[in-house]
């Protein structure tokens, strides 16, 4: 039986996964339950609403957010629910730049955790959030901390070519 995922990554549309489907491998490869899903500040409002309201309640502990342009899926999750949210600015006209300014530029009181622009945000997100989770949770730290040193056993391990 599956379990619960403690975990959410929302995307604002179909053509984010690109990018976030990075944040659930990385989690599936440290096997943090995770779920995802399109949700949009605004064209899917209510239900975006309804569902960080939910989060809590259903088991969730983390919420990745990714979205381009304006970028306010994050904020607008982060609004209705006391769980971090991590914001991943999607690259879109503007190179991401106006997905990032949006994703942080946020009033003191709703934090958003900002993470860089694309395929690296949308790892790092899903990093951030085992490392979260990884403070009360002993196997997820493990998995971690092996995924730390596999990474830097491979840079050191690197060889130049002559």
């Amino acid at each position: 039986m599956p379990k619960t995922p403690v975990v959410a990554i929302i995307m604002g549309s179909k053509s984010d996964w690109e990018t976030m489907q990075n944040a659930v491998e990385t989690l599936d490869g440290l096997g943090v339950p995770n779920e995802a899903r399109i949700l949009s500040a605004h064209r899917t409002p209510d239900a975006t609403a309804d569902f960080a309201r939910m989060a809590a309640g259903r088991g969730l502990r983390v919420i990745i957010a990714g979205a381009g342009g304006a970028a306010h899926l994050a904020a607008v999750i982060a609004a209705h629910t006391w769980l971090p949210v991590l914001g991943v600015p999607i690259q879109s006209k503007l190179r991401g730049l106006e997905s990032l300014l949006s994703t942080a530029k946020m009033p003191g009181g709703i934090p958003v955790g900002t993470l860089a622009i694309g395929e690296a945000g949308a790892k790092n997100a899903a990093l951030l959030a085992a490392a979260i989770l990884a403070t009360s949770d002993e196997t997820i730290r493990e998995k971690l901390e092996a995924f730390r040193r596999k990474q830097s056993e491979a840079v050191l391990a690197a060889k130049l070519p002559k």
